[in-house]
């Protein structure tokens, strides 16, 4: 059976090199644009059903890699016959994008994409129809993204912090309003930039009865005073004086886990690195990192009348030289 071909890009008004966000973000647009419980023009539930199948494609990486392997065959209009090896199955009804509008009415996805697809019609749809018969929409809130900043300190420990964010809604006459909210989030101990904790059902709401979309807080550790983290260990600078570092010494260490003694060795160099095993970053599910003591030999800046004589008497009985 041939059918004729349908550009999915086309249909979304983006190029074929769009990344996933651009994909989203016209589909969003075009999705409220054509929804027909805000649009009431005579083809404005075809457009919305095409605008939903394309976007099914294009928002799924192995879906989108299929359609664009046709390859020489973008020629919209064109008949298309898939190619043998295309007959595997897609199961529409997991997973979802974030913030789709969902089509709750018959004849869900075009012959098209049937051929080159199969699976079944209408992927997520809601069934049930409203007061007349009329088929039944639906939008699920879209998810949203916040970065919040927190405290070398917080992050080792883990705590609980009052969050106030400003969120943006849609009210029902389609005008976007910004409001305050605040939030009690528990900060799990370890937590590394860059990960994302979940609120579930605090996102952007949801149309016809959709669910609420998920908030996710992104993680950024803010900069120490004293402390570097690297991955999940964590350095710090220790200054020593010039006796300490050629004779050794037992001194004292503020970490963030404690007080240690730290044992210096007999010859300890200046940049060298003393390794506390596990006084890192904790990790809940596996070894936490290490603590890196970086040594600075330090020296007087005014040496006293006494200390002075000392290091000329040095100078002149030490055969050390540094530059060999």
């Amino acid at each position: 059976m041939a059918v004729k071909f349908r550009d999915y890009y086309e249909v979304l008004g983006v190029p074929r090199t769009a990344t996933q966000e651009e994909i989203q973000r016209s589909y969003r647009k075009l999705a409220r644009k054509f929804h027909p419980d805000v649009n009431k023009a005579r083809d404005a539930e075809d457009k919305f059903k095409e605008i939903n199948e394309a976007y099914e494609v294009l928002k799924d990486p192995e879906k989108r890699k299929k359609y664009d392997l046709l390859g020489e065959n973008w020629k919209t209009g064109q008949e298309f016959r898939p190619p043998p090896g295309w007959d595997y199955q897609y199961d529409f009804g997991r997973g979802g994008g974030q913030g789709e509008f969902q089509w709750g009415g018959s004849g869900g996805f075009s012959d098209f994409f049937e051929m080159l697809f199969g699976g079944q019609r209408g992927g997520r749809a809601r069934g049930g129809a409203r007061r007349g018969g009329g088929p039944v929409w639906s939008q699920a809130g879209a998810d949203q993204e916040a970065t919040v900043r927190i405290s070398l300190e917080d992050a080792f420990h883990g705590a609980t912090k009052s969050i106030t964010l400003q969120m943006q809604s849609l009210t029902p006459d389609g005008q976007v309003a910004v409001q305050e909210k605040t939030y009690e989030v528990k900060i799990p101990v370890g937590i590394m930039s860059g990960r994302k904790i979940r609120l579930s059902g605090q996102g952007g709401e949801g149309m016809g009865g959709g669910p609420r979309g998920d908030l996710y807080l992104k993680i950024e550790i803010e900069p120490h005073a004293v402390y570097r983290l690297k991955d999940r260990d964590i350095y710090v600078d220790l200054p020593v004086a010039p006796w300490e570092a050629v004779l050794g010494a037992d001194v004292q260490l503020t970490t963030l886990s404690g007080q240690v003694t730290l044992k210096i060795p007999p010859g300890t160099q200046s940049g060298q690195k003393l390794r506390l095993r596990g006084k890192g970053m904790p990790n809940p599910k596996e070894t936490a990192g290490d603590l890196y003591v970086v040594v600075q030999i330090m020296v007087p800046k005014h040496p006293s009348r006494r200390e002075q004589e000392l290091f000329e008497e040095l100078r002149k009985e030490s055969a050390f030289n540094p530059r060999l």
